[in-house]
């Protein structure tokens, strides 16, 4: 299960009439924590925002459970349905809330694109609330973004090199052959 949080930007916008706006705008990541969260934040901002400073105002988890990506479509829609569940053991209905994030122009394409993103449900459901949402991009996980930087050296290459453990004998100990002795008993 992915895990969305929503970062709050502040930077300086240049407008399509040319002046220039301090804005604050949120966007979606995937990300496995806050710090995780912010790398990955902080690394778009950096491409997006050439040469200016920007600010990070606030990072939280989103309760957004799947954003639906497409090609086409200018707005981000917030979705929020109701599943109706019946609990076997005590014989009662349980209501569930979940929201989506869908690309689309407009609602009917939003509820159209909803219908065919949960179209694998079973159970039947409910969209309870449909609103253009204030997330402006959305940023997936993207396998590529996690590689290790050059010049840095794995953990696990580095264990045989390790100047205080030369070749698994400690050099401040006095008799490094009990030890060995110790630990094969």
């Amino acid at each position: 299960m992915q895990t969305w949080f929503e970062s709050k930007v502040k930077y300086v916008k240049v407008s399509q009439s040319g002046n220039e706006q301090m804005v604050t705008e949120n966007f979606l990541l995937d990300a496995v924590s806050y710090t995780d969260a912010e790398t990955r934040i902080i690394r778009q901002m950096q491409q997006t925002v050439k040469g200016g400073e920007f600010q990070i105002v606030d990072i939280k988890k989103s309760r957004i459970a799947e954003v639906f990506q497409y090609e086409s479509g200018e707005w981000w829609f917030k979705v929020t349905i109701n599943l109706v569940t019946v609990d076997e053991e005590a014989g009662k209905e349980k209501k569930l809330r979940a929201y989506y994030l869908i690309m689309a122009d407009d609602i009917k394409e939003a509820l159209d694109r909803l219908d065919e993103s949960l179209s694998f449900l079973v159970i039947p459901y409910v969209v309870s609330a449909i609103a253009v949402s204030t997330i402006v991009d959305v940023f997936p996980y993207i396998p590529a973004e996690s590689m290790i930087p050059a010049g840095f050296v794995p953990v696990e290459k580095t264990k045989d090199e390790n100047p205080i453990f030369t070749n698994g004998i400690n050099p401040f100990e006095d008799n490094p052959e009990e030890t060995d002795t110790v630990d094969n008993e």
